[in-house]
C-alpha cells in the first residue's frame, strides 16, 4: 500500500513552494520587475521549453550540459527545457526584435531548470529575474546595468551587498600578446581561475609574462586596479583595464559606499562574456545572488550586449523576514462588505466561515496579530 509520505517525496533539489516562502517570492519578482520598467526596460515572456538547436546555440551553448532534453509528440524534434533565460532573451532578440529600434531594454521572469545543483546551490529549479541591454557597446551602457542592479537590489532590502568585478578576456588578451598558443591559454586561464600559483608558474611564469601578477591583483577594486595598471600589458589588455577603472568609478559616484572587488583572472561560469563581468554578494549569504556582464548575441548579425540575472533562491535567503502584511481576523458574522472596507483600508482580511465561541482564540490560531470584534480592531495578544 503507498505510504502518504510517498506522495510528497520529490526529486533531489526540487521542493514545493509553501507560505510564506511562495508569496515572499512573488512579492520580491514584482518589486524587480517595477524596479526595472522604472528604468525603461520591457518584459518578454520566453516559453518554458524550446526546441534544442535554437535553446543551445550561441549563449546557450555554455549550458548543454545542464538542459533537461525531451521529445516533442507533435514535431518528432527534440527539445530542451530551459537552464537560463538569458540565451532565450538572445534568441528573441535576433529573430522577434530584429528590426526593433537599438537600444533594446528588455526585463524577464521566470523559472529555470537544471540537471545538476551545485554545493553552493543544490537546487535545481528555481526562478530567475533579469535584464538585458542590446545594441550599445558604451561603457555607460555596462554602468547602467550594473547601477540597476544595485537600486533593484536595495529596493528589496538585501543587506551588505557587494559587487565582484571580473575580466574573462583579460587573460587571453595577455596570452595572444606573448604568444601562447590555445593549449597554454588554456592552462594559464584554468590556473588562474583556481587561484594555482603553482600551476600558473608552471605553464606562464617562465615566459615572463604579467600572467603572475595578476594574483595579487586580487581583491579591493581600486588597489586592484592602480597594480593592473602597473603591468607592461599591450594595447588590447590596457584598454580593459582603463574600461574597468572608469566602471569602478561610475558606480562609486552613484554609491560612494558600495563594496567593490576585482578578480581579473575568474573565467569560470563566464565563458560566453565579452567583457567586464560581475557577480553579486550579499554579506552573509551562501551563495551568489546573481551574475551579469557583456556578450555578444545574434546569430548571423551579432550585437553588442550587456545584462544581469538574479537568483531568487539565494535573494530569499538574504531579504528580511516577510510578514505579508498585518492579518486581520474578521469573525463570522460580519458582513462581506465590511470585509471588503476593510480591505480598502489596507488590511490584509481572513474571515471566519463558522460560528467560533473565542474569536480572538480563533485569529491567534490562524497567525492573525488582530481581530475585528463589537466594529473595532483590536489585538491577538
Amino acid at each position: 500500500m503507498e505510504k502518504a509520505n510517498d506522495k510528497a517525496l520529490l526529486p533531489a533539489g526540487l521542493h514545493d513552494g509553501l507560505p510564506p516562502e511562495a508569496r515572499h517570492e512573488a512579492r520580491a519578482i514584482n518589486t524587480l520587475i517595477a524596479c526595472f520598467a522604472a528604468n525603461g526596460y520591457e518584459r518578454i515572456k520566453p516559453p518554458l521549453v524550446e526546441f534544442e538547436e535554437s535553446l543551445l546555440s550561441g549563449p546557450g551553448a555554455a549550458l548543454s550540459g545542464q538542459t533537461f532534453r525531451l521529445m516533442d509528440p507533435v514535431s518528432q524534434r527534440m527539445m530542451g527545457v530551459r537552464a537560463d533565460m538569458t540565451p532565450q532573451v538572445a534568441r528573441i532578440v535576433s529573430t522577434r526584435l530584429a528590426h526593433e529600434p537599438r537600444p533594446l531594454r528588455l526585463c524577464y521572469a521566470g523559472q529555470v531548470l537544471r540537471v545538476s545543483g551545485t554545493q553552493l546551490r543544490p537546487e535545481r529549479q528555481f526562478a530567475q529575474a533579469g535584464v538585458e541591454l542590446v545594441g550599445s557597446d558604451a561603457l555607460n551602457a555596462d554602468l547602467e546595468v550594473v547601477l540597476l542592479a544595485v537600486e533593484s537590489l536595495n529596493a528589496l532590502g538585501v543587506c551588505g551587498l557587494s559587487i565582484d568585478l571580473t575580466l574573462p578576456a583579460l587573460v587571453p588578451a595577455i596570452c595572444r600578446q606573448y604568444g601562447f598558443d590555445e593549449e597554454m591559454t588554456a592552462a594559464a586561464r584554468n590556473a588562474l581561475d583556481a587561484k594555482d600559483a603553482a600551476a600558473l608558474a608552471a605553464v606562464a611564469g617562465a615566459a615572463d609574462t604579467p600572467l603572475m601578477d595578476l594574483l595579487p591583483a586580487a581583491g579591493a577594486a581600486r588597489r586592484g586596479i592602480a597594480r593592473l595598471r602597473a603591468l607592461p600589458l599591450g594595447a588590447e589588455a590596457a584598454a580593459m583595464i582603463a574600461a574597468l577603472s572608469d566602471l569602478v568609478d561610475g558606480i562609486l559616484d552613484v554609491y560612494p559606499d558600495q563594496q567593490l572587488t576585482i578578480d581579473p583572472g575568474e573565467y569560470h561560469g563566464f565563458e560566453y562574456q565579452s567583457g567586464i563581468a560581475f557577480t553579486l554578494f550579499a554579506r552573509g549569504v551562501r551563495g551568489e545572488l546573481g551574475r551579469g556582464g557583456r556578450y555578444v548575441t545574434g546569430a548571423g548579425k551579432p550585437e553588442p550586449a550587456c545584462g544581469f540575472t538574479l537568483y531568487m533562491d539565494t535573494i530569499l535567503r538574504a531579504l528580511p523576514h516577510d510578514n505579508g502584511g498585518i492579518s486581520l481576523y474578521v469573525p463570522h458574522g460580519v458582513p462581506p462588505r465590511r470585509c471588503l472596507e476593510l480591505r480598502h483600508k489596507g488590511w490584509r482580511t481572513l474571515a471566519g466561515l463558522e460560528p467560533e465561541e473565542d474569536p480572538k482564540a480563533a485569529a491567534r490560531a490562524l497567525g492573525c496579530q488582530y481581530v475585528f470584534l463589537n466594529n473595532r480592531i483590536i489585538s491577538t495578544r
